[in-house]
Parts: structure tokens; sequence; C-alpha cells
């Protein structure tokens, strides 16, 4: 009855969209509901049942400016407010970008309720140093022609922006795929449509929070199976090597890099992340 359907649920003073497709074990995937509703294949809605569930920042028509209302905390609750409300049980939990930390803290406060966690194209955080090793990464390994796309996306952002701050957030992911598409002129518009975003939010959990997150704080305590999928051209977050001394923090963690694959690994190489995740679901 849920396939395909834009459903809402209110939290707080936010409408957070979800949709539900897909048979199986429940899977929640956080973030942006329409954004990720079109980026996980039609083949792995054969194995589960997909949940996209928006968070606050991409709650519709919410012109939010008190930035207390996107702690972190927060962000988890809602996720606990939905399992509740859906009656999801214990679930697979799924996070890309970003939206892993938001992913990583419920597993750590509602182990209970998290068979697996998967997450992707995930950095340890966005602190200075780690952003500094991401252009490090960048100057030394990527290809003349990704470099020049990204030097024009980039001479193009600040007009963009300033035509329409309200979707800087979204510009700036276009505006710079040639760090984040292993195909660097791939053109993410369709991906976005629709999507709305409140930069209150953005400014200050990715800005501020995920810059400073330590997220080796409290694994010592959770003994949810993890998977860590990482693209092997991403440049939009810090090389594999950040995890160096961190992997190792996790209790149970299966670490898998996709070799043609950049900030999306779900969508570039859907065929094998499939095969992957279903294998290690089975195993784990």
């Amino acid at each position: 009855m849920y396939n395909g359907v834009i459903q809402t649920f209110r939290n707080d003073e936010f409408n957070l969209q979800y949709i539900i497709e897909g048979k199986g074990k429940p899977a929640l995937v956080v973030g942006s509901a329409l954004y990720y509703q079109r980026t996980y294949s039609q083949n792995l809605r054969n194995h589960l049942k997909l949940v996209f569930a928006d968070h606050r920042g991409f709650a519709p028509n919410n012109l939010v400016k008190d930035k207390t209302k996107f702690e972190l905390e927060l962000l988890v609750e809602d996720i606990e407010s939905l399992r509740k409300k859906l009656d999801l049980g214990k679930l697979i939990l799924m996070g890309h970008s970003g939206h892993g930390y938001m992913a990583l803290e419920y597993a750590k406060k509602y182990p209970e309720n998290v068979s697996h966690l998967v997450l992707t194209c995930f950095a340890p955080s966005h602190s200075s140093e780690n952003h500094a090793e991401s252009d490090k990464h960048f100057d030394l390994t990527a290809a003349q022609e990704r470099k020049t796309a990204l030097a024009k996306g980039m001479s193009q952002l600040g007009d963009a922006i300033s035509k329409d701050p309200s979707k800087a957030f979204i510009t700036f992911c276009l505006l710079t795929g040639a760090k984040s598409w292993y195909d660097y002129d791939f053109d993410a518009s369709e991906l976005w449509a629709d999507v709305e975003v409140n930069m209150t939010m953005f400014d200050y959990v990715w800005g501020e929070i995920f810059r400073d997150i330590d997220i080796t704080k409290g694994l010592e305590k959770m003994d949810v199976p993890v998977f860590l999928g990482l693209g092997r051209y991403d440049y939009l977050v810090p090389p594999a090597h950040t995890w160096d001394g961190i992997k190792e923090k996790f209790k149970n963690l299966t670490y898998h890099i996709f070799e043609k694959s950049s900030h999306a690994v779900h969508f570039e190489e859907p065929e094998l992340f499939d095969k992957v995740l279903i294998e290690w679901l089975k195993t784990n």
C-alpha cells in the first residue's frame, strides 16, 4: 500500500517525508526521502523493504532558523519516532555521507533496534585536518580532466549561490560533481529535483557538529555489525587512509572499497553494491 507514495509524519514542528518501497527486512535510509529513493536500485527492493526518510534539514516548507532545533540528539530521536510509528521493529539502518553520523549515533543509543548498520561514502569527521587530507588527495591523484571540470564548477559556484542562497547545499553538490562522481561530467540535477533544504541546519550540522564529532566515543559498547563502503574516486570526503587507527575500534566492521565509484557507491556500482551488501547481510 505504501509503494511509491510520499507520506509525512510530524515530529516537533517538522513535516518529515518518507517513502516505503520493496519487500523483506526493513532498511531505513536516513537523509532525503526524495533523493535517496532515486538512487538505490530496483533490484535491492526485491530483497529489502526500503524506508527512505527525511531528516529535519530536508523537511519541506521548513524555515526554522533556530539551530538548537537541529542538534544531533534530536535527529537521532526523529529516527526513533519514525521506527515506532511504522512499527519497523529491529531494522537495518543505512546512512550515506554525512547522514552516516546520524545513523551511527542512533545505533550507539539504540543498539537493540538495529540488526545491521550500513555506512557509505562516510568520513571519520569533517575536521579541518581531514579536509586538508581530502584536498591533498585530490591534488595528488585526480586526473587533469577531473581537475579542469572541478575548476569550471567552482568558477560558477559563487554566482550560483548568490542567486538562490536557499539552495546553496544542492548547488554546491551539483557544481562539485568532479569530486563526487566517478563520471565527473555526470549531471545530478534530476536526483535533486523538488528537494528542499534548510541551510541553517546544514551550516550548523555539517559545518560544526560533523566538524567536531568524535565517532569513536561509545563504540566500545556497540556490537551492531557495521558495513563501511567507500568509493576509490571519492574526493568529496577524506580519503580511505583517514580511517587508519579508527576501523579497529569497531567491534564488527566489514570494509569494502568500490573501485569504480566516487561519492555514491550504491548508485554508481549498483549491481556490485547490491551483491556485496546482500551477502554481508546474510553472513552477519
